[in-house]
């Protein structure tokens, strides 16, 4: 798989997580609704990991040669994890909490600068397999 195909399939994952976050705050809206400044915050970052997703797609050839080679598998297996516990989180709390993180993870990925990847990787990481621990 190419550096461009791999980024792309970065972008693809992002914009999954993106969707499902969009199905969990349509969960959230159902009585009982959760607070309204809550839905209002979680779709406006829905739309910015939208818009990390986005650019990748459109900067995938810059990406490929800013260093992420190492990590991309990484990525994409973390992300295609948040995706589907994005879907299972029940408390709108975690939810807001877990979509920080992705956020961040979107946004240094975007950045093209790997050195910032490291610390919004391990977080959602951590986050990933506290959840993971607390499932019943």
């Amino acid at each position: 798989m190419s550096n461009v195909t791999e980024i792309e399939a970065l972008a693809s994952q992002l914009s999954e997580c993106a969707t499902a976050l969009h199905r969990r705050i349509l969960q959230a809206l159902r009585p009982p609704a959760a607070a309204q400044a809550q839905i209002q915050a979680l779709f406006g970052r829905e739309v910015a990991l939208r818009m990390c997703a986005n650019g990748l797609y459109l900067d995938a050839a810059r990406l490929a040669a800013s260093g992420l080679d190492p990590a991309q598998q990484q990525l994409l297996a973390v992300t295609a994890r948040a995706r589907v516990k994005l879907e299972q989180i029940q408390h709108i709390k975690d939810v807001f909490d877990f979509s920080a993180e992705l956020l961040a993870l979107g946004a240094a990925i975007a950045s093209g600068k790997p050195e910032h990847l490291l610390k919004p990787l391990e977080n959602l990481k951590h986050q990933l397999d506290a959840f993971d621990h607390a499932a019943p």
